[in-house]
């Protein structure tokens, strides 16, 4: 019977904010905000993959496992803006592309390579709900990074490991779906997530 229920998927531009689940398991801070809160999603809906609370962007739901397991696959790229402390520079970009030594579950794990690239002009979204910084601590630069894998953090942990912490992070892209035009906050349910 289970099989004939129609299987829903949304794409939704996660604000900041926000944890990528519908139950808050954390025990120190009880006021979080939940996905739950942006939309009244059916039943059994489940976050492909998530973003950090402090992360934004493109973030798929599914209420089908096995679309959720594709997609999570290595197959499939997720590509990131990261806006940087600094003005990076062409070495630091390469390292990102080759790879990168970053902590992992108290080890040392180095990336797959991956493409990056510094995104000039920098992407005009709207200001964050809470302000990053102001001009008075230095320029910053924008860098898009694209990924097969994806390890907890660990865009933020590869900007820092080569000089050039992340300030703000956003998921633009997931395989063939695309930000686009979606504001944050914004939800769209579709017939299908995968091309």
């Amino acid at each position: 019977m289970e099989n004939n229920k129609k299987q829903q998927h949304f794409i939704i531009n996660k604000p900041y904010g926000y944890l990528s689940q519908f139950i808050n398991n954390q025990t120190k801070r009880k006021n979080k905000k939940l996905l739950g809160e942006l939309y009244n999603f059916p039943e059994g809906t489940m976050a492909i993959g998530r973003l950090d609370e402090d992360s934004e962007g493109l973030l798929l739901l599914t209420t089908n496992g096995k679309i959720s397991e594709i997609i999570r696959s290595k197959k499939v790229e997720k590509e990131y803006y990261a806006q940087l402390d600094g003005v990076i520079n062409s070495e630091a970009v390469n390292k990102l592309k080759t790879e990168v030594e970053i902590g992992i579950n108290g080890g040392k794990y180095l990336t797959m390579p991956c493409k990056a690239f510094i995104l000039d002009p920098a992407p005009s979204f709207p200001e964050r709900s809470k302000k990053i910084r102001d001009e008075r601590h230095g320029p910053t630069s924008w860098v898009s990074i694209t990924l097969t894998e994806g390890k907890f953090r660990q865009v933020r942990k590869m900007t820092a490991a080569v000089g050039f912490p992340t300030l703000r992070l956003i998921r633009v892209r997931i395989g063939q779906i695309h930000l686009q035009t979606m504001k944050f906050g914004d939800i769209i349910e579709v017939d299908s997530l995968i091309a």
